[in-house]
């Protein structure tokens, strides 16, 4: 009877190892699937799922898997193709109006001498402002396509962020004062120096200080840390948190802004600091906004 029993626990036990050998066996494939899936879908690769395991559920999860995963390569490719393609022809429209727009505009400024009714005189200014807008936004939409259709850029150089800063708050100077607004600015001393583009920089410094311009409600704080963070901030009674949040969008405008505004000044901002390795991000909190932007020291 003692023999028996000792061979039925011997037994119990024997198949307790194997399925505890199974289920690790099981777990490790689960983790080989997770892991392959998350790299896969991350990189722009064409590699599918390949797991150790010989069970047939856990090979037919994976080859699932690899279906689902061949149609989102296909997708991702077909949008990056579509947004390659939007790219070009938006540079290409933005390029062809131009000319014309510059002919206006010179057209125009050969009617300003020319000696008109006051009626004629009010029409002229309203055609010049639509011109000007549009120019305005055929020229952000060049550079928006060309910002983001070009890699890597012009060479980076050693850029001192506190010069590059206050250059760029002194040529806005003028914006500045006709909205009445007197910008308190925290700048440290000691020189925070990194691998930039000059020219890039100063763009992204002139966009988020125009764009704060244009929502402020007549303030606005600049704060450069010794860790490279810039922070714009400033009361927008008109702006909200979902707003906040959509501020980085291609052509995304507040209602209430100017209608001068194309919506692709942050987008460009966006654009550029991340193809220099740094990150902009916007929040919205008891009525105000602080874009921050940072550059680590690579």
């Amino acid at each position: 009877m003692v023999f028996w029993l000792c061979c039925l626990i011997g037994i119990l036990i024997l198949i307790i190892f194997i399925l505890i050998i199974k289920i690790c066996l099981l777990k490790k494939s689960a983790d080989e699937i997770a892991d392959a899936f998350a790299d896969r879908v991350s990189s722009d690769t064409n590699a599918l799922i390949d797991i150790s395991s010989r069970d047939q559920h856990m090979r037919k999860l994976a080859d699932s898997i690899n279906k689902e995963l061949l149609l989102l390569q296909e997708d991702r490719r077909r949008c990056q193709q579509g947004d390659k393609d939007l790219k070009n022809a938006v540079t290409s429209i933005s390029h062809d109006l131009r000319t014309p727009l510059t002919a206006i505009c010179g057209y125009l400024d050969l009617l300003d001498r020319e000696r008109t009714s006051d009626t004629v005189s009010r029409y002229l200014k309203i055609i010049r402002g639509r011109t000007e807008n549009m120019r305005q936004l055929t020229e952000e939409l060049f550079r928006y396509s060309v910002f983001t259709t070009v890699s890597g850029g012009t060479p980076d150089e050693p850029v001192v962020l506190n010069r590059c800063l206050e250059d760029s708050i002194s040529a806005l100077y003028a914006s500045l004062k006709q909205k009445h607004i007197t910008p308190e600015i925290t700048i440290p001393e000691q020189k925070i120096s990194r691998m930039l583009n000059r020219n890039a920089l100063s763009r992204i410094f002139g966009n988020i200080i125009n764009n704060a311009v244009k929502y402020s409600d007549g303030d606005l704080i600049i704060t450069l840390t010794e860790d490279g963070e810039i922070t714009f901030a400033n009361h927008a009674s008109q702006l909200d948190g979902i707003k906040v949040g959509r501020l980085f969008d291609r052509f995304y405008t507040v209602e209430t802004a100017s209608a001068e505004s194309t919506g692709l000044g942050l987008s460009i901002a966006k654009a550029l600091i991340e193809q220099m390795g740094g990150k902009i991000a916007a929040e919205y909190e008891d009525g105000i906004i602080r874009v921050k932007v940072i550059f680590p020291l690579l």
